[in-house]
């Protein structure tokens, strides 16, 4: 073995150990071959399971090909960090009609923010180490195939459901990437358990995973809630349930996830009461207070209309209540059209609901 080769391996064992001191649950390295997922992504594309995000289809071939949306790009840094928050009673959200269900990894500070900053950090790390070197720092934020690279780096396998499983974590994590010319040694890839087990494929509330490893986003929640900028599809409205952002159902009921540890990062834990609020009072929100308290959360992104479209949804599928009525009410002469649509839908189930009828 050469000395350079020596100082790599002695490096990769420092970047995984200062990953680990700046909060990363683990850090894996891997090279830039991603043509095994090449094909799957493009059929994918193909059968158009990713509906509105045309970001996915453009950028030519920079996401299966890394060296080519970071030129000099020789390895790629996996990252993964716990997000779920202690003490959030999801069953008892989930199945409580009045309350508004949020998706768990968005109660907190967003994401992107708090692992772009120690990704950053980690880099600036390797550079103090080692000298000038070539990288780029990436969080959902560009063309990247994250989960492939995160699955030949080590941290797990990509579930049924298409998210990544972890044997020791289960799947509530976040992942970022490190882009880097450095060449560093390779982690070996886990191999899949999910065995024979289809949960996750039986609970979608929306059938969304149509077969194994195979998710048609335009009838995914998260994506009918987040992604989603238009109508949300009639059909698809009575299965989102009271789930105003995003949707767990696949994670909650995979049985790898009780191996899961709550987060222990102060950023991640939920706001303004986010985590079990009553769909009445998120629906009487201004926009002022939309933005004040989604300040710095993830969720802000969706904007106050696709806001009250979401909550008017939930308020529909609520057992009939004439508070909810009320409150639907107030906003039928809305500015947007978008909103008067499920507002007048919303009390139209309700009417529908009623005891009388």
């Amino acid at each position: 073995m050469t000395e350079s080769s020596q100082q790599f391996i002695q490096l990769a064992q420092d970047i995984k150990r200062i990953g680990q001191e700046l909060g990363f649950q683990q850090i894996g390295i891997t090279d830039i071959d991603l043509s095994a997922y090449e094909e799957h992504f493009l059929t994918w594309l193909e059968k158009n399971f990713h509906g509105e995000m045309n970001y996915m289809s453009t950028h030519g071939t920079k996401r299966y090909h890394p060296e080519e949306l970071v030129p000099g790009t020789l390895r790629v840094i996996t990252a993964r960090m716990d997000y779920l928050p202690p003490d959030t009673d999801i069953p008892k959200v989930l199945q409580n009609p009045n309350l508004g269900y949020i998706s768990r990894y968005a109660l907190g500070r967003d994401y992107h923010k708090v692992i772009r900053k120690r990704l950053n950090l980690l880099a600036e790390k390797i550079t103090a180490q080692i000298g000038e070197t070539g990288y780029r720092v990436f969080v959902d934020s560009a063309p990247v195939l994250e989960k492939p690279l995160a699955e030949k780096s080590g941290l797990g396998w990509i579930g049924k459901h298409t998210n990544l499983i972890n044997r020791q974590a289960g799947s509530w994590f976040f992942l970022g990437e490190i882009y880097t010319d450095l060449p560093l040694p390779i982690d070996t890839p886990v191999k899949n358990h999910c065995g024979t087990c289809h949960a996750c494929l039986d609970i979608c509330p929306t059938q969304a995973i149509v077969g194994p490893y195979q998710l048609d986003a335009r009838r995914c929640i998260s994506y009918l809630t987040i992604e989603l900028s238009n109508s949300i599809p009639i059909e698809l409205r009575p299965l989102i349930g009271n789930r105003i952002y995003g949707c767990d159902d696949c994670q909650l009921v995979c049985p790898w996830n009780r191996f899961a540890k709550p987060t222990q990062e102060k950023d991640f834990q939920p706001r303004h009461g986010l985590g079990s609020a009553e769909l009445i009072d998120l629906f009487n929100w201004t926009e002022e207070d939309f933005l004040t308290k989604t300040e710095g959360s993830a969720i802000r992104r969706i904007g106050y209309e696709c806001w009250l479209r979401n909550i008017a949804v939930a308020l529909g599928n609520a057992p009939y209540n004439e508070k909810i009525v009320m409150v639907l009410k107030t906003k039928l002469n809305h500015a947007s059209s978008l909103v008067r649509e499920h507002v007048e839908w919303a009390l139209l189930r309700q009417d529908k609901l009623h005891p009388s009828r």
